[in-house]
This record gives structure tokens, sequence and C-alpha cells, in this order.
């Protein structure tokens, strides 16, 4: 019989396989998507695109951080008062590791590795269009850079204020996509 310290390894060896294959299959899904269809879309979409994906990172950012500094006491009232998705709130609390890990490094580092191809191909799109002779990657990446670093150290004061808050409001979009086929309380 295995003990706690030995199932613990084992449960941690799992996690690290589990979030690299899943980090490497939304890369490559995304990656594909977005190279393949952002060479055919203007310019201005191609930006849209770029915000968006800068956008989601840092949402994700302030949810991993919000969840990893909430307070599962909160929840134990809206728990035995039976609000919805509270159950959900303390598992993740609970589990804030595991969806820090997946917030932050997964989806928040994919979307990091996607902006900056974009924004690759965007400079390219820009210098081919314009007949230009400077590269505008240099300029690109930098803005890049600043939207998602601002961005997530800006998110990241609103996770500690509001992290209650922002537990709850993830919760709910969690439950939406609750595959059990029964609602979480």
């Amino acid at each position: 019989m295995k003990s706690k310290e030995d199932k613990e390894k084992d449960s941690s060896k799992k996690w690290v396989i589990t979030v690299s294959i899943l980090s490497f299959s939304l890369s490559i899904i995304f990656s594909f998507l977005t190279t393949s269809t952002l060479n055919y879309l203007p310019i201005p979409i191609a930006i849209l695109i770029l915000l968006l994906v800068i956008a989601v990172g840092i949402i994700f950012d302030m949810v991993g951080m919000a969840v990893t500094i909430a307070e599962e006491k909160n929840f134990h009232a809206k728990a035995s008062k039976k609000i919805n998705g509270a159950k959900t709130s303390i598992k993740l609390i609970r589990n804030a590791p595991k969806v820090s890990s997946v917030c932050n490094d997964v989806i928040g580092d994919v979307c990091g590795i996607l902006s900056g191809g974009i924004g690759a191909i965007i400079s390219m799109k820009i210098t081919e269009h314009y007949n230009m002779n400077f590269d505008f990657q240099v300029i690109i990446s930098a803005i890049v850079a600043a939207l998602t670093i601002g961005g997530k150290a800006k998110f990241k004061l609103v996770a500690q204020e509001h992290s209650a808050q922002i537990v709850d409001k993830f919760t709910k979009i969690v439950n939406i996509f609750n595959f059990k086929g029964k609602k979480q309380k």
C-alpha cells in the first residue's frame, strides 16, 4: 500500500503530465487557427484579435490570482443557504494551485505565446502593405509586452481587492459548462 507521500507524488506527476499535454494541445490548436486565418484578414481585424488574445490572458491571470487569494469561509454561508455556485466556488478555492496553474500557466502563457505570434504576423502584414524597409516587429513586440504586463499588473490588484466577487462570477461561468448533467450548487 502506498503512503500518503507517495500518493501525493504520483498525483503531482500526473498533474504535470496533464497540464503539459493540455498546454501542448491548446498551443497547437490556437496557433494553427490564428496563423491560418490571420493571413487572410485585414490588419484592423488582426489587431482586434490580438487585443482579444491579450485580454483573455489578462482575465485568466486575474482569475488565477483571485482563486489563490479568496477565502473559503466567504462561501460557506452561501453554501449553507444553498446559493447556486457556492459549492463550486469552495471546490475551486480548495484546488487553487491547480486552478491557478490552468488559468495563469496554461491559458495565460498560451495567450502570451499566441500574442507574440500574432504580433509577428501583424508586423509582417504592415511592413508588406506599406512597403516599409523598417521591420515593425520591434515596435509591435514592445506594444504587446506593455499591454500584457501592464494589464496583468492592473488586474492582479483588482484580484486582490475583489477576489470573492471574481471567484463568484467565474463560478457562474464554470457552472454554465458543467458537463456532469446536473446543476452544481
